[in-house]
């Protein structure tokens, strides 16, 4: 890279940077006064610290998503704002909704969890395509025909990525974030830990709608991985490794630093671990299954007929 580039490349990093703070404090400003007032523990780094790891990642991996596109202009700015959306904002927030309702946030808090991504999202992304030069152009078709797959090969996909994302939940859940005393304590189970069964149908007899949740939150993730899949000119290991980074990194950042709604430090550190491990894992085997159509036995009985 020539010094002129590297500067062209600076300029325009340092530049999405500081917008991103912006609008990340402008949404913020939505749950500023709604916090509860519980005193947090103090993070694996300080605030200061972990505002600027969160910026640099949260840049960098938008970057990525539209200098990895065939799309431009307004449809990749809409798609990729919804995707983004979805992925870091929604399908956590509905977590929150799930589990923290009876915890440590009110409705008036919630609600305004979910508007707080919206000018990152919406705002933001826009204004990154724009200034990363991707806002007039040509679209061009995806040569992979992922659109096309028969229903019946749609169906076993969907099936398969709901079963793999319960069971990375449920493992990781359970033997990351599980095993540690004071988050069960939190989450209002506090003791010796039950076994890996035992806890699993306690589970389902006690909250029945925990594994249709995680489902619905499987393919919620799904779509927005689609997006990013369909319009991809990357081979597919580093389309995985880039849906993986987009649902483990700017998700998980977070619980570095010290949060009043997980006041706990190793509440959040078990959760880091396990969700950014587990999300990552999803979003690989989300690209394998979705990045090309797999050939059936019908196809391939079609071809020697032919």
């Amino acid at each position: 890279m020539t010094g002129k580039k590297f500067l062209y490349w600076a300029v325009r990093f340092i530049v999405l940077l500081i917008l991103y703070y912006v609008f990340f404090f402008l949404g913020a400003q939505a749950v500023a006064s709604l916090m509860p007032p519980t005193m947090s523990e103090p993070g694996l780094v300080g605030m200061g610290t972990g505002m600027l790891i969160v910026g640099v990642a949260h840049t960098c991996m938008i970057m990525a998503l539209i200098l990895s596109s065939r799309w431009k202009g307004l449809k990749l700015m809409l798609s990729l704002a919804l995707a983004y959306y979805g992925a870091v904002t929604f399908v956590m927030q509905i977590e929150t909704w799930y589990f923290l309702s009876d915890i440590t946030v009110n409705p008036g808090l919630l609600a305004r969890l979910f508007i707080m991504g919206l000018p990152v999202a919406f705002i933001y992304i826009p204004l990154a395509v724009w200034i990363l030069g991707k806002a007039r152009g040509q679209n061009t078709d995806n040569e992979r025909d992922i659109r096309f797959m028969p229903a019946g090969q749609w169906l076993w996909k969907l099936g398969v990525i709901a079963i793999s994302y319960v069971c990375l939940y449920w493992l990781a859940g359970y033997y990351i974030a599980w095993q540690n005393p004071e988050l069960r304590a939190f989450y209002g189970s506090p003791g010796d830990i039950l076994p890996f069964w035992t806890h699993t149908i306690q589970t389902l007899s006690n909250d029945p709608g925990l594994f249709p949740f995680q489902i619905l939150r499987a393919m919620i993730w799904t779509v927005c991985a689609w997006v990013v899949i369909r319009n991809s000119k990357l081979n597919i290991w580093w389309t995985a490794l880039l849906v993986g980074c987009f649902f483990s990194v700017p998700q998980n950042l977070g619980h570095i630093m010290e949060n009043p709604i997980l006041p706990l430090a190793s509440v959040r550190l078990s959760h880091f671990i396990e969700t950014a491990t587990s999300t990552f894992v999803f979003g690989v085997i989300i690209v394998l299954l979705l990045y090309r159509r797999h050939y059936t036995f019908s196809d391939l009985w079609e071809f020697k007929a032919d």
